[in-house]
């Protein structure tokens, strides 16, 4: 049986805290930070808060993924189809170009499936005024 040391746990409680305290003082209005996995693993643990008003603009990842919505309402919109999610949600992250905006102040759990050695960025989005991949953190 495996066990588990102190230092491979995580309060995401206290996560969603900061992050939404760094979101809300943020001039762009969110904070990330990778909490588990990234580069040499397959799988990529992201926390992501967002401020009240924040939209993700239209970007697409081409890895399965999921969200969980730690506190808050979001709303993850795909083509004509708009699903809105609170406190304790869980949403599968479509394949196809989709935004995700903050309803009120939000944080969630964003958890995608790596190819080990890929290059490429789990999912880019570039608009006149801002430019952010998930492979990078928020400060």
């Amino acid at each position: 049986m495996e066990t588990t040391s102190a230092a491979d746990t995580t309060s995401l409680a206290d996560a969603a805290r900061a992050h939404l305290e760094r979101a809300r003082a943020a001039v762009h209005g969110r904070s990330a930070h990778t909490v588990h996995g990234g580069h040499g693993r397959a799988l990529r643990q992201t926390v992501i808060a967002l401020r009240a008003g924040t939209t993700l603009r239209e970007h697409h990842s081409s890895r399965d993924g999921t969200l969980q919505v730690l506190a808050g309402r979001v709303r993850l919109t795909s083509g004509r189809q708009t699903l809105d999610a609170v406190t304790g949600d869980l949403l599968t992250v479509p394949a196809t170009a989709h935004t995700l905006s903050a309803v009120e102040d939000s944080a969630l759990l964003l958890t995608v499936s790596l190819v080990l050695g890929a290059p490429d960025p789990v999912a880019t989005a570039t608009s006149a005024d801002s430019v952010y991949s998930w492979q990078e953190d928020w400060e």
